[in-house]
């Protein structure tokens, strides 16, 4: 058979819409929860790495959310701002910043507890599928940042 790029180019042929749709829909439904915390969905992605282990660097964190410097350094600059978090050099080596909690950044947690269960209630998805998407989207983010690497090693074309 013959490859058809027309039939191919159709956006409902696009695996990246559904996936692409469907983070805009579910990262927007943080939204009223977090909007009476002034806080915007990255920022809550950057308090859930912190939460879960403060005292780290912005590379780690960058890491963890697959995020680059570029929007990373604004963002913290910004939740620094706000008294939520302290930046400071690491000792060792100058060249890295470590980002710890403040009080406030702390406090923020049991604020912010209900959002997770919150959110989740908004999803419709039966536990089982729920779980079963969850495994694929990490599945293909791992596939993905694999080819990705090695891409920009020059090792796949």
């Amino acid at each position: 058979m013959e490859y058809d790029y027309r039939e191919a180019m159709k956006l409902s042929n696009q695996m990246c819409f559904p996936l692409y749709a469907a983070a805009r829909n579910v990262t927007g439904l943080y939204t009223p929860y977090l909007k009476p915390l002034g806080l915007t969905y990255t920022q809550y992605i950057v308090f859930l790495v912190l939460w879960e282990k403060d005292g780290i660097s912005v590379s780690e964190i960058g890491d963890r959310l697959m995020l680059d410097n570029g929007t990373l350094s604004p963002l913290l600059k910004k939740m620094e701002q706000a008294g939520y978090i302290r930046r400071r050099r690491c000792r060792e080596d100058d060249r890295i910043v470590e980002i710890t909690l403040t009080d406030t950044g702390r406090e923020l947690q049991e604020k912010a507890k209900d959002i997770p269960a919150s959110v989740a209630g908004c999803i419709r998805l039966s536990p089982e599928k729920a779980q079963t998407l969850y495994a694929l989207l990490y599945e293909l983010l791992e596939n993905q940042t694999d080819k990705t690497t090695l891409r920009m090693k020059g090792e796949l074309k």
